[in-house]
């Protein structure tokens, strides 16, 4: 171990050696003011250090629950605001379900866009999201997301998350999925940077920290209890930020709201569990569409391995579905929530992702499936056929005509109308099965465009904001792929920049 660090010491005192001299302790609670812990995570690697708990504070302008992309927002937008904040986050390590995204951001009349000459408005954005989400989606909340989108971009550009790759995703009749330049998973690119952020700003985060109670004095949101290492210790705070998640991983919860969900695997991180809409309700807090649960179409599922999402933006880029014939069924940039049902209705209710080295080679985000073993990998067209045990005709004729309407922009078959700009005719090729899996909670706390936390009768709670997958209204029946990230990032803004504009009240 000495010898390790030692050597690490000498090469520069690089971060990364320092980390990994001292024995891989880098997802434990830790101090966070040392220089070689700044330059290895401006450096953009994985890992990570959590702030001591000897550090804890009595008290602090604004406690955030949660450390997912809303609440990372949150707290950063509130330091920006000039507030002292904290963040408190039950599992022992940060991103929350954020950190499992592999799609992008949906934003419109972007400067990316412009540059690309993608003509795209904010209206036609709210209107395709209005009609995927069956009209239900609240009017003022889808309203202020899509209004906000662009400057949201250019914000998470100004502090060095820059999403300019720019892609379609199901629904959507104009290319709006922003994403990393380097085609790689956005979910752990924005998790680093936004932690980068964090660490910059020197706002302390707690992991392990199980918020148990949020306090209310005179009517107020005054604070958190919270359990950290075993002990119950009482936060005081002028304002809290309720970024907690949704309920995806809470099975009994979900089979309650919808019982045909159950036996479904589900793609939610385990610390989804809801705590944080049962903390708020206990201060009278309102909830709108609990029962609107997402299922994703394209979830890989196999025994004995982890569930994981194959992401929509694969498509989005030239991939396409095919049945256990080979055969596509279906046009694959349609909403989730039809991709799925046709999924649901083929006699082996599952499909097959399949795409070229050239679309590999483009989306770096297939990285991830195949360090997990979740791809097929083949010279030819005929003999992953064989692999994945379809028919060799059916399937080679399959890619042939999908070349032919990738040329011809047009797809007789299935109306296809995005995500036709790259054919499949470089070797090897590749497919993933996937079936239908529990994605995304559209329900939860009712919130306005301020982020306050709203009781039945319409009055908000003083004190107490939310963001994040922990609110609902936003997506109403069916949320449209891309636009989770547009809801954390803009409304996590949002919840922060208001709640350090109270605490100086």
């Amino acid at each position: 171990m000495k010898k390790k660090y030692w050597l690490g010491f000498v090469m520069s005192l690089l971060a990364a050696l320092f980390l990994v001299a001292c024995g891989g302790k880098s997802e434990k609670a830790a101090e966070t003011t040392t220089e070689a812990k700044k330059e290895e995570v401006v450096s953009g690697a994985s890992a990570k250090e959590y702030t001591n708990p000897k550090e804890l504070k009595d008290s602090y302008d604004v406690v955030v629950i949660g450390s997912g992309g809303a609440g990372m927002s949150a707290a950063i937008a509130a330091k920006q605001g000039g507030a002292s904040v904290a963040i408190f986050e039950k599992m022992p390590v940060i991103g929350g379900n954020t950190s499992k995204s592999s799609g992008g951001m949906n934003a419109s009349e972007t400067k990316f866009q412009k540059e690309q000459n993608i003509d795209d408005t904010n209206d036609l954005f709210y209107e395709e999201s209005l009609k995927g989400g069956k009209g239900t989606n609240d009017p003022e909340l889808l309203r202020y997301m899509v209004d906000n989108s662009a400057e949201a971009i250019d914000w998470l550009d100004s502090i060095g998350i820059t999403l300019s790759d720019i892609s379609f995703s199901g629904g959507f009749s104009k290319a709006r999925i922003h994403r990393p330049a380097d085609g790689s998973a956005v979910g752990g690119y924005l998790v680093n940077g936004l932690y980068n952020n964090l660490v910059e700003n020197k706002i302390p985060i707690f992991v392990n920290a199980d918020v148990t109670e949020i306090i209310e004095k005179d009517g107020v949101a005054a604070g958190i209890k919270v359990t950290v290492e075993g002990k119950g210790k009482t936060i005081s705070a002028k304002a809290v930020v309720d970024a907690a998640g949704g309920f995806g991983a809470n099975m009994d919860m979900i089979t309650e709201l919808k019982s045909e969900l159950k036996g479904y695997v589900t793609t939610n991180h385990e610390g989804a569990t809801g705590d944080g809409i049962e903390l708020a309700k206990k201060l009278g807090a309102a909830t709108v569409q609990l029962e609107q649960i997402q299922i994703h179409p394209t979830v890989y599922q196999e025994e004995g391995k982890e569930p994981f999402l194959v992401s929509e933006a694969i498509r989005g880029e030239g991939a396409i579905l095919v049945n256990a014939q080979g055969k596509r069924f279906y046009t694959e940039m349609e909403t989730r929530d039809n991709v799925s049902a046709a999924i649901n209705k083929l006699p082996e209710q599952y499909a097959y992702v399949v795409f070229d080295q050239g679309l590999r080679e483009h989306s770096k985000s297939i990285d991830t499936y195949e360090e997990k073993g979740m791809t097929v990998k083949a010279e030819t067209v005929e003999e992953l056929a064989k692999a994945i045990d379809v028919d060799a005709a059916n399937l080679k004729t399959t890619v042939e005509n999908w070349n032919k309407y990738v040329a011809d922009k047009n797809d007789p078959e299935f109306g296809r109308k995005t995500g036709m700009d790259r054919d499949m005719s470089k070797a090897p090729y590749y497919a993933i099965k996937v079936s239908p899996g529990i994605h995304h909670t559209m329900g939860g706390l009712k919130i306005n465009t301020n982020t306050e936390v709203l009781k039945e009768d319409g009055s908000a709670i003083p004190g107490l904001y939310a963001a994040g997958e922990v609110t609902g209204g936003v997506h109403g029946n069916n949320r449209m792929g891309g636009n989770a990230v547009a809801d954390i990032v803009i409304f996590g803004r949002q919840a922060g920049t208001k709640a350090a504009e109270f605490a100086k009240k």
